[in-house]
Order: C-alpha cells, then sequence, then structure tokens
C-alpha cells in the first residue's frame, strides 16, 4: 500500500463510519409515520432508530459498510484508486466489520473505536427509487478535531469531507485547517439539501475560505444559493476552483474558471439511488488523481454513478469491477 500511494495523489475521505440497512418500501406511509421528508437525511436516537428498524422488519433490505465518503473511498479503491478513511466506530462486532471490509479493499484506515455502538442508517427506498435516509451515528458523532494532525495527511493530495460532517463546526474547521497547512485540496460534498439549510452561513464561509471542490445535487446547490442549477453552478464556481453540480437524469454540469463543462447522463435502470452521488464522487476522484480532462472525469463519474442505482445499496459486486474497468479505461 505505500508504494502504491506514493506514486500518485491520494484522497483522504473522512466522514460518519456507519453500516447500511438499505430498506426497500412498497410506499412512503413510513416517511410520514416518522415525519422523515422525502429525499433528506434526518439524524434519529437509538430509540427511534430501533422503531423504524422494526416497523421496516419484514420488507426486502440490504446490509453493507456505509456512510457517505466511506462509500466513496471505497468504490474509489474498487475502481484502483489510491485512497484512506478516516471515521470513528464502536469497538463491537459493526465496528470490526468496518475495519476489516476497509482492510481487505486495500484502504489505509484511519479509524480509531469508542465505547459507543457503531452507528447505522437506515435507507429507506420509495418505489420510485428515491431514497430517504433515518441516521443513528452512534460512535461516528464522537469524532473529534483533535484527532487530525499534520502526520495523518502524509502522501495525501486531497482531503474529501462528507457535508453531514458540518453539522460539527469546530471538527470541520480542524480538519480543514490542518489539511490546508498540510499543503492538501479540500473538497466538499453537500450530501442533503436539509443538512445544507440549517448550516448556510458556515457552509458558504467554509467554501469561501478553504474549499477548492464541491460536488453539489440540484436540491443541494438550490440550498446553498436559492438558484437553478446553471445559475447555482456559477456562484458556486464564483467561490471555489472546481464547481460540479448534478441534475440527475439530466447529466451534471462542471465549472473551473470560466470554463463549462456539461456531462451527458448514462441511461440507467434505476432501483435504488442510494450511494450515487458517493460513487460519482468516487468516479470523478479518479480522474482527477490520474490527471485526465474534467470531460473524462466527468464522463467516468457519471458512468459509475449509472451502475450503481442499479443495485439496491451504495455498493457495486465485487465480481463486476473488472469489466466496469475496462470499460472506464475507454471512455
Amino acid at each position: 500500500m505505500m508504494d502504491k500511494m506514493e506514486k500518485l495523489p491520494a484522497v483522504l475521505g473522512v466522514g460518519n463510519a456507519l453500516i447500511d440497512i438499505i430498506v426497500q418500501l412498497e410506499n412512503e406511509d413510513i416517511l410520514e409515520e416518522f415525519n422523515l421528508p422525502r429525499g433528506s437525511m434526518t439524524l434519529v436516537d437509538a430509540e427511534l432508530s430501533k422503531k423504524i428498524y422494526d416497523s421496516t422488519y419484514y420488507n426486502k433490505r440490504e446490509i453493507t459498510t456505509g456512510g457517505s465518503a466511506a462509500n466513496t473511498i471505497r468504490t474509489l479503491a474498487a475502481m484502483g484508486g489510491n485512497c484512506g478513511y478516516c471515521g470513528k466506530v464502536g469497538d463491537d462486532k459493526l465496528g470490526h466489520i468496518f475495519i476489516n471490509e476497509f482492510k481487505k479493499k486495500g484502504i489505509n484506515t484511519h479509524l480509531t473505536f469508542s465505547e459507543t455502538d457503531t452507528g447505522r442508517v437506515i435507507g429507506l427506498v420509495s418505489p420510485d427509487s428515491e431514497r430517504t435516509m433515518a441516521t443513528y451515528l452512534g460512535a461516528a458523532a464522537e469524532l473529534r478535531g483533535d484527532g487530525f494532525s499534520k502526520g495523518l495527511y502524509e502522501r495525501y493530495g486531497y482531503l474529501y469531507i462528507e457535508g453531514y460532517l458540518v453539522q460539527d463546526h469546530s471538527l470541520i474547521g480542524t480538519a480543514v485547517e490542518v489539511a490546508k497547512q498540510a499543503g492538501l485540496q479540500i473538497a466538499i460534498d453537500l450530501s442533503s439539501f436539509n443538512i445544507v439549510e440549517a448550516n448556510l452561513g458556515f457552509l458558504k464561509e467554509l467554501v469561501k475560505s478553504s474549499v477548492d471542490i464541491v460536488f453539489a445535487n440540484e436540491e443541494e446547490a438550490y440550498s446553498f444559493t436559492g438558484k437553478n442549477p446553471i445559475e447555482a453552478l456559477d456562484e458556486i464556481a464564483s467561490m471555489c476552483e472546481l464547481a460540479i453540480v448534478k441534475i440527475g437524469k439530466e447529466g451534471s454540469l462542471i465549472k473551473k474558471g470560466e470554463e463549462v463543462i456539461r456531462i451527458s447522463p448514462v441511461l440507467a435502470n434505476a432501483v435504488d439511488t442510494t450511494g450515487a452521488g458517493d460513487s460519482f464522487a468516487a468516479g470523478f476522484f479518479y480522474g482527477l488523481t490520474k490527471g485526465y480532462s474534467l470531460q473524462k472525469c466527468g464522463n467516468i463519474a457519471s458512468f459509475i454513478s449509472a451502475k450503481v442505482v442499479e443495485v439496491m445499496g451504495p455498493n457495486l459486486p465485487e465480481n463486476v469491477w473488472e469489466g466496469l474497468n475496462k470499460k472506464i479505461s475507454k471512455l
């Protein structure tokens, strides 16, 4: 792993280390029952998480390691990218499953243990494939800024932050400040429109002062700027070096300086949008670390995200990657 990471720029993801429980819904009654805004991520306590879990016990489900940045890093590793991951898990069965799975993928892990249970996300997938998430952070919420030192960032070129972490302003501020001192480029995914709305002032100041790359979907971009995707792209790009706005079935938009690139969508038989944005970021980072053009980075990102929505959960099966990586090399 050391030799591999020294050859190419590497990406360090930091986020909530969680276990994903992806549930297929027959209707959206449960969203109303538990007051979960459709398409959002809502933080819940252990008791409510259990109630939601029990209410969906007989639904079709998929259980895997998760967390937004974790999904990105896991996908990036499957593509052959150089990457590491920083987070916190419980010293329990689920926590050890998380660590072992990442180590098997060749991911450089910077994970610490807590006495609190490993966090979990219940992803509720509507019949039209939209996903709504109820998140119990557990041990993940105990990640603190004092764990970020220049030593952590050695051999990395990018720090990738999931937007769900921005609710802890101190954590993000420290992680970003030390990373900038270490010479890393900072990337953030805005992650969820309601998180953006609740932290808008902090996020705007963070992006203006410290962030190089911003990923956002159409709803997140609107919450951040109050504008349509094209106008939102312009505003975000005026605040950082590189802006990416994803517009679902219409593809995505990229802007760097005065250069604007439209990425065509890849047709997909969508069954679950969980992890679509995470895999998009993985594909884009793969291209960036290879030195590809922004057009090619976007094409790879679009291709991978289209493949992920065709399966339940945020991760593609291991047996498909050899074929996918051959196709990626020809994009």
